[in-house]
């Protein structure tokens, strides 16, 4: 085929200068409301597909859901593309065609399943604190390994959570990845990069809660979120040295909770509680592993796992097999105990009466931790206002774990000691085997 020159109608913002000149394979851009993140990485999708000398080029842009990737990106893709000769949109499943055989696709982070088994010569996560990360590491990670992809990471801060962990992973890796290398700390703000005028901004602080604006304009991802239910208990425990390296009393029981997940992910914390204290010791999450995996799991722990806490719902049978999951784990070696199905607004009660008394292995539960801080209730559209019930989102899974083991602890033996022993004071774990 003849080489054919082709011109993209695009005009990148100066604030994006950096990140259309680099050749490093990965990218981190924390960037503010409405600084135009989303048109630059599409027009840098467009041009990987033109450009990559590889056969059948292959690029995706990742929204949090299909829905919001039709509804932010489609019609970008349309306008920066319809000039080019040769080129046929499907917006049936949201494709572009082009003339070199190259294709360009938006896909739902909620849909996991239809990006396994794929290539890719160039990803796009948008609003990545938004999805679990599990997609990156489980799924696109290794569908660009072959051909050398490349891949962008996006988004507004939103908390502490698997976004804020990349970013600082980026930044501490800068030989493979770009972080907004030219601006000061490494961020986007509103108020240096210019984009947005002055009286604009000045306008939505006035109307936004004083957090959300740090967060959507300011970047700053250590902002509090409106509705979260445990954001305080873990600030004081991080403040006061509760994170650290902790040991487990081998002559103590250990307890693991689960909240398994059939088309959603499936979280495990491990813990022990010792004079009253609570001590997180691990934490794991992945989508898309059976039960095999997860008993595996808790068995290859360097300590013996005495209990497990599951949700009521191991109870019930599956079709497939006429069996409950509860009754499969049993069956290969596992004690375990199902926790009575109970109100979550009372089980979030339970939890933030133990978070005060907890202390978390800074090795093996940060990503839980994280999960667990940003865990908060739904905010109703209609109603313009917070909901009683917890917004269902990646970080849920961590949080309903915790939940299952504090609600599965107080039916087990909480109920045995007076009150008074939780006015007991906090003391620092002793040495002891580490995790």
């Amino acid at each position: 085929m003849a080489e054919v020159r082709v011109r993209v109608d695009y005009n990148p913002r100066p604030a994006f200068a950096g990140f259309h000149g680099t050749a490093k394979r990965f990218s981190c851009l924390v960037c503010h409301r409405r600084a135009g993140k989303t048109v630059a990485a599409t027009n840098r999708l467009i041009r990987t597909a033109l450009t990559t000398n590889k056969p059948d080029p292959r690029v995706a842009y990742i929204g949090p859901t299909f829905s919001q990737a039709k509804d932010i990106v489609w019609q970008y893709a349309r306008q920066y593309t319809q000039e080019l000769p040769g080129t046929k949109p499907f917006e049936y499943d949201l494709r572009i065609e082009m003339l070199n055989g190259a294709r360009l696709k938006l896909y739902g982070a909620e849909n996991v399943n239809r990006l396994r088994g794929l290539y890719f010569d160039d990803v796009v996560f948008d609003e990545y604190a938004l999805m679990n990360p599990s997609i990156w590491e489980d799924v696109v990670r290794p569908a660009l390994a072959d051909r050398g992809g490349r891949a962008t990471f996006m988004g507004t801060p939103a908390g502490m959570d698997a976004f804020y962990e990349l970013w600082l992973y980026a930044q501490e890796h800068p030989d493979e990845w770009y972080c907004l290398d030219e601006w000061p700390a490494r961020v986007m703000r509103a108020s240096e990069t210019g984009i947005i005028p002055p009286e604009e901004l000045l306008a939505n602080f006035r109307m936004m809660d004083e957090a959300k604006y740090a967060r959507e304009y300011e970047c700053d991802f250590t902002a509090s979120f409106e509705g979260a239910y445990y954001a305080k208990q873990i600030q004081d425990a991080v403040a006061q040295g509760r994170v650290t390296k902790i040991a487990y009393d081998p002559a103590l029981d250990v307890y693991s909770c689960w909240d398994l997940g059939i088309d959603d992910a499936t979280a495990i914390w491990t813990f022990q509680i010792v004079n009253r204290e609570w001590r997180w010791l691990e934490y794991t999450e992945a989508n898309n592993k059976d039960l095999g995996h997860w008993i595996n799991w808790i068995k290859t722990r360097q300590y013996h796992v005495d209990l497990n806490f599951l949700p009521h719902d191991a109870k019930v049978r599956e079709h497939s097999n006429l069996k409950s999951r509860q009754s499969f784990i049993e069956d290969r070696g596992l004690k375990t105990m199902v926790v009575k199905k109970h109100m979550v607004e009372d089980g979030v009660q339970a939890v933030r009466m133990i978070l005060p008394r907890s202390w978390f292995n800074d090795k093996g539960t940060l990503r839980g931790i994280a999960a667990v801080r940003m865990y908060r209730a739904n905010f109703n559209e209609k109603t313009q206002a917070l909901d009683l019930r917890p917004r269902h989102d990646s970080n849920s899974h961590a949080a309903d774990a915790m939940r299952i083991g504090v609600m599965g602890i107080d039916e087990e033996f909480l109920s045995r000691y007076s009150m008074s022993d939780w006015k007991k004071p906090v003391s620092r774990p002793s040495e002891g085997s580490y995790v």
